[in-house]
């Protein structure tokens, strides 16, 4: 299969405070690279990467926004369309700004990044999954420095939405996208230019 053919389209987007690590998650699983020196995100960025889920190819279209304050406005079109999302501590402030913008469906992983620094840990391991728990939501520990659980966390993302999406279209009596045939989750006007699904329809 192709680089540019895919059978599913999920928009995932990364949140949490500046200098928690999301943008050397995003690019140690996109590119499998890591930079000690990575300045802080301007307002937002994005990579794609395909994995394969029961045979399926998935396109994860993973977007990274600035976690400074300044850059908040850009926020209902970054959340615009998105099925999932990795939040990355600070837990309490961000957990309600995506339920306030994002779809009531979507996906939430609550990811502590930085476990490499285990001997500068803020927040106990077993306080995050309870706090998971209560709020419905999943838990990984990640370091991007050492890339331990990053691979993890974006394969049981994109296989959870993929799940809910593959039995919703069983639910509605759809039939699975044949050859050729990809299925993307809307985007809405955040759409990068020219990343557009090539050959499949709106679900």
């Amino acid at each position: 299969m192709a680089n540019d053919e895919y059978d599913f389209l999920f928009k995932v987007v990364l949140i949490g405070d500046s200098g928690v690590g999301k943008s050397n998650l995003l690019s140690r699983f996109t590119r499998n690279e890591f930079n000690l020196d990575s300045k802080s995100t301007i307002g937002v960025e994005f990579a794609t990467r395909s994995i394969q889920v029961d045979n399926k190819t998935i396109k994860a279209q993973i977007w990274d926004t600035a976690g400074q304050e300044r850059y908040r406005a850009i926020t209902s079109a970054y959340y615009r369309g998105a099925v999932g999302a990795l939040l990355v501590y600070d837990i309490s402030k961000w957990l309600k700004e995506l339920r306030d913008h994002a779809d009531t469906n979507i996906v939430i992983m609550l990811v502590g990044n930085k476990s490499d620094l285990r001997h500068l840990r803020a927040v106990p391991t077993e306080e995050a999954k309870q706090f998971a728990s209560e709020n419905g939501l999943s838990f990984i520990e990640t370091s991007a420095l050492d890339a331990s659980n990053v691979e993890l966390a974006f394969q049981n993302e994109l296989t959870e939405i993929y799940r809910i999406v593959s039995s919703k279209a069983l639910d509605q009596g759809e039939s699975a996208p044949g050859p050729g045939q990809g299925t993307s989750i809307p985007l809405s006007s955040s759409t990068p230019p020219g990343d557009a699904s090539k050959k499949g329809q709106c679900c």
